[in-house]
């Protein structure tokens, strides 16, 4: 399986599995559900990476403040745990930590932004014939009238302690807003780009880093891409002008590993909204077109639950060829 170095367990993350096994039967589901999959990873190639983790809310904690701790986005912990209140969360509570992906079914080179999953993908060589590395970081992207641009460009220039230019449509909003901002932001803590901005070639859009890293994983950019200030940090000193960036809209994914079939759903983007049985018909499409020369069984009542839920964490759903469906 191809690494995922950015989610190695924390110590929080072991103290919280253990604490978590001792008082939920779930937990120990889900530690049996991390210990196969890391298993199975160290021995076949798959298209998943991570692993699902637990943590438990200490006392003063909201959401927000696990999934930085976690290098999760908020919206991706918002859907993997419905049933907590984001804000005022109760202490000693299990909170699931979604840090298990299928990988986006594209070329696997360069940077990768899957805009419904705000997550990016940034594929490496490896020193390994025949494989990969790669790290993952949740990101924000546009909102709805300020949308994220999708297809194929590359990153054109790097700027360290980038001063910001609003563009005249930004300037009138804040004014109208009554919030006035100056035709010029120079760098600082009060910049929104962060210490590190990369271009695009889609002219007027960056990845950058941020003042406000609790809005990350939300749609609330006019269009850029916005990451934390560690992980754009390290972005930049890894990433050479030219780099190739492909921005996608892949709200359902599928994959296989050790044999079993995984559905990973996400809520499509309002823009693009499609019902139950048009993104039923759409799984049956991936699944054909990444299976269609293999035999495979599916739980079709899975198949919908997973539908339903939206919630990101990938579901097996069935087996390739004459594996015993579970």
């Amino acid at each position: 399986m191809q690494s995922c170095g950015t989610y190695a367990p924390t110590t929080r993350a072991l103290v919280s599995l253990l604490r978590s096994f001792a008082r939920s039967f779930f937990a120990f589901l889900l530690l049996l559900v991390i210990v196969f999959h890391s298993s199975v990873a160290a021995n076949t190639k798959s298209d998943l990476v991570g692993e699902l983790m637990l943590a438990f809310v200490e006392q003063g904690d909201t959401l927000s403040d696990i999934a930085r701790s976690y290098n999760q986005g908020y919206t991706e912990m918002r859907l993997a745990n419905p049933a907590i209140d984001p804000w005022l969360p109760q202490a000693g509570t299990d909170v699931i930590i979604p840090s298990l992906y299928i990988l986006p079914s594209v070329k696997t080179a360069g940077i990768v932004i899957n805009i419904p999953e705000m997550r990016m993908y940034v594929f490496g060589t490896s020193t390994r014939e025949n494989s990969f590395e790669m790290s993952t970081y949740p990101v924000s992207v546009g909102r709805q009238k300020w949308g994220t641009p999708h297809g194929a460009m590359t990153i054109t220039m790097k700027l360290e302690d980038p001063a910001w230019y609003p563009p005249d449509s930004i300037l009138a909003e804040h004014a109208a807003n009554g919030d006035p901002l100056p035709k010029v932001v120079v760098a600082g803590p009060k910049n929104p780009l962060g210490k590190f901005a990369m271009l695009l070639s889609e002219k007027g859009y960056l990845i950058h880093g941020t003042n406000k890293p609790y809005g990350i994983g939300m749609r609330v950019t006019h269009g850029c891409i916005r990451m934390y200030p560690k992980h754009i940090k390290k972005l930049f000193a890894n990433t050479k002008s030219g780099t190739k960036v492909l921005i996608v809209n892949q709200p359902i994914k599928v994959g296989v590993d050790a044999g079993i079939i995984y559905l990973e759903a996400h809520p499509s983007l309002k823009e693009n909204p499609g019902d139950l049985a048009s993104r039923y018909a759409e799984t049956m499409r991936l699944l054909d077109l990444q299976f269609g020369s293999d035999k495979f069984k599916l739980r079709y009542l899975a198949v919908q639950k997973a539908l339903r839920l939206e919630n990101g964490i990938p579901t097996s759903i069935g087996v390739i060829g004459d594996n015993v469906i579970r």
